[in-house]
């Protein structure tokens, strides 16, 4: 063997031993930005900034408003998860919200005059409907978006503009009260633990959808929806089933919010959640959810959405004005979307 071919070996190894610690170093990024990184850094530099620039964020009473605006978030984020990792949108979120706080508002008021002093019969009953109302609307999204095969932005984008419209008419704008005073104390207002009621239910909606997506055949077939519509109905996944399972889910889970903000409210209104859909939407691609379905975990739209919420939360005690707070949520949401695009250009490198 010649000495040139020794060197040559030589440093052809040594290359490749040079180039390791630099991929090793590429592979430990590309995790940690795969399992939640981007958001985890975002979420500690609010805190952080938040709690340097306003000392009372660190204040109790701030911290469980915080907690609650995170609960109120939470919930429809994963509904929108939900439908983003199937393959769809749901931009009718938000008008969901608004017609089951008006629903629940509505049947409490009618319903106590049947049932006086009878209050958690009152809370009961208008959950049974705002749930069955949720997924109604849920099913209808589902039929025109799987059955006629339409687009699920124009759909829910229709849906919306019909829900406020039903909403406005209704109420002209004007609260509905009546709710329950139990209802407001125990569950819109109420602590356990030190800790408001509305998270309890916030968390425990969360550990379900973490179940849902990785320990069930639904989670799975849901995924493979997102990723492929036509090779998950070649490998005997019923995707129209599937689809109108997903959207019934979100519908429901926005209906909840609607009822749970009625209860904090304490009247049903027909003007709230009208910047939901951009948020819910924000909170699952900040969280990893693509656009293109198939891809994202619950736990990271969970982290996205107090993100979001300490977000608005700081700019509130810093008293920026409310119009401001939507270009910011807009910008964020580009920032995150200019995200999802160089990671995905940089796994198909």
């Amino acid at each position: 063997m010649s000495s040139d071919t020794i060197v040559t070996r030589d440093v052809s190894t040594s290359g490749k031993r040079a180039g390791k610690p630099a991929a090793h170093q590429s592979s430990l990024l590309d995790r940690f930005l795969m399992q939640g990184g981007i958001v985890i850094t975002f979420l500690v530099l609010a805190v952080v900034v938040t709690a340097l620039m306003e000392p009372r964020f660190l204040n109790r009473l701030n911290l469980l408003n915080v907690m609650r605006n995170f609960s109120f978030l939470l919930i429809p984020s994963l509904a929108q998860m939900l439908v983003m990792t199937a393959g769809g949108f749901d931009l009718s979120v938000g008008a969901v919200l608004a017609i089951s706080s008006v629903v629940t508002a509505t049947v409490m008021l009618v319903a106590a005059q049947y049932l006086p002093g009878m209050e958690w019969a009152l809370i009961l009953l208008s959950l049974a409907a705002i749930i069955f109302v949720g997924a109604a609307i849920g099913l209808a999204n589902a039929w025109l978006v799987a059955g006629f095969s339409l687009s699920p932005f124009m759909v829910t984008l229709a849906m919306m503009s019909v829900l406020m419209g039903i909403a406005l008419y209704f109420t002209q704008g004007i609260p509905i009260y009546g709710v329950a005073d139990s209802f407001v104390a125990v569950i819109g207002r109420g602590q356990f633990l030190g800790l408001p009621v509305v998270l309890y239910i916030g968390l425990i909606i969360l550990a379900a959808c973490i179940v849902l997506q990785r320990f069930t055949a639904l989670g799975r077939h849901i995924y493979a929806v997102g990723s492929d519509q036509r090779s998950a109905r070649l490998s005997g996944v019923r995707t129209g089933r599937t689809l109108a399972v997903a959207y019934v889910l979100a519908g429901m889970l926005a209906a909840l919010t609607g009822f749970l903000m009625t209860a904090r409210l304490g009247s049903g209104q027909s003007t709230i959640g009208d910047t939901l859909a951009l948020q819910t939407i924000a909170a699952a691609v900040i969280g990893g959810v693509s656009l293109r379905g198939g891809v994202g975990r619950a736990e990271h739209v969970a982290l996205a959405a107090l993100f979001l919420a300490v977000v608005a939360n700081a700019m509130n005690l810093i008293q920026v004005n409310s119009k401001y707070q939507t270009l910011v949520l807009g910008a964020v949401l580009i920032v995150a979307l200019a995200i999802e695009r160089l990671l995905l250009r940089r796994r198909t490198a």
